[in-house]
């Protein structure tokens, strides 16, 4: 039996790109037990997430996507922690918009973190951006979708790097395809569920949106 438990953070920042920009507050995830946890995002401030840490070892600062909004506190995190920073390579065009450094390592789609005895497995759903990822924990019962799935449809799609046909592939593949009462740890907003939101999937098709 883990002890493994789920924090939300809430981080309050600006979005930025093609021109604009747009108040934000943003959802950040620590998963782990009383010993050692992983972090997913790294949204404005490391200070709210560093108080959630509580003193416990990051082995991770896993990052759903590389938007500005959610990579803004990766220097300061990781800093602060000694814990790696990871993102999908496709992504590596938005993160270049934001930091002169880059990411530690790479994700791909499979890879698997172990944390307080439970999994979290990366699914790549591009769509959103062109590297944006997935973390799903089947013991937990839970996926962190970051900017891909939200209460109420899809990600985003109307910015560069961005593309409706391929975020719709992703949630239908990699995501509706978990079981339906699988919990959505959203990057904005609230949590929903798998089951919630696959009977809207023809609906947000038609929207376009």
């Amino acid at each position: 039996m883990s002890d493994a438990r789920c924090t939300r953070v809430v981080t309050a920042g600006t979005f930025s790109l093609d021109g604009g920009t747009w108040d934000v507050e943003n959802n950040v995830w620590v998963i782990g037990d009383d010993e050692e946890c992983v972090i997913i995002d790294a949204a404005h401030d490391a200070e709210p997430i560093l108080a959630a840490v509580d003193g416990r070892q990051v082995l991770a600062v896993l990052l759903t996507h590389a938007h500005d909004d959610h990579i803004g506190a990766v220097g300061d995190l990781c800093a602060a922690t000694g814990a790696p920073s990871h993102l999908h390579p496709d992504d590596r065009v938005l993160w270049d918009r934001v930091h002169r450094f880059g990411p530690d390592r790479g994700l791909g789609d499979g890879d698997v973190f172990k944390v307080g005895g439970v999994r979290l497995e990366t699914l790549h759903t591009p769509g959103h951006a062109p590297g944006a990822c997935c973390f799903y924990s089947p013991e937990l019962g839970a996926v962190f979708t970051g900017d891909t799935l939200f209460q109420g449809g899809p990600g985003a799609t109307g910015r560069t790097f961005s593309d409706f046909p391929t975020i719709i592939g992703s949630i239908r593949t990699k995501l509706l395809s978990l079981p339906s009462e699988t919990v959505v740890h959203t990057g904005h907003g609230d949590d929903t569920t798998v089951g919630a939101e696959s009977p809207d999937l023809e609906a947000w098709i038609a929207r376009g949106h």
